[in-house]
């Protein structure tokens, strides 16, 4: 708060700073909504109210349902967990197997873990040709 207020914020940011996490009571509009707005972040999958060893037990648990199907090389979870990427061994899954393996994870993910919110599953497959002209 000392910052904004050596800034030259406005008294009204200056409250909405101080009141955001309830030391001091909101009134006006501007506090309340950053009051809400900071509690749904927080709220949010991988946030500060999750702990450590929870968020990282999440993200690890994801990747391993994700590389328990044949032809997964490698797979991150990414945005804490709300989304997981797996790069498939294109000479193992073509394209529609790819397709199909996005929908046989998601499924595995919803039988087999628990987690808040929603988790997008992106199978990528990629074959890169190249050569040099002499």
């Amino acid at each position: 708060m000392a910052f904004a207020h050596k800034a030259g914020e406005s008294p009204e940011v200056l409250h909405a700073i101080e009141a955001h996490h309830g030391d001091v009571d909101a009134h006006t509009v501007e506090a309340v909504i950053v009051a809400v707005s900071d509690a749904i972040s927080a709220s949010r999958p991988g946030a500060r109210r999750d702990t450590l060893e929870a968020y990282i037990k999440r993200l690890e648990n994801l990747e391993k349902v994700a590389m328990s199907f044949e032809g997964v090389e490698k797979c991150y979870a990414i945005q804490a967990g709300r989304e997981v990427r797996i790069i498939v061994q294109p000479d193992k899954v073509d394209d529609l197997k790819a397709t199909k393996l996005a929908f046989d994870i998601a499924r595995k993910i919803e039988a087999e873990l628990e987690y808040p919110g929603e988790v997008k599953v992106t199978v990528i497959r990629e074959t890169r040709a190249q050569e040099v002209a002499k």
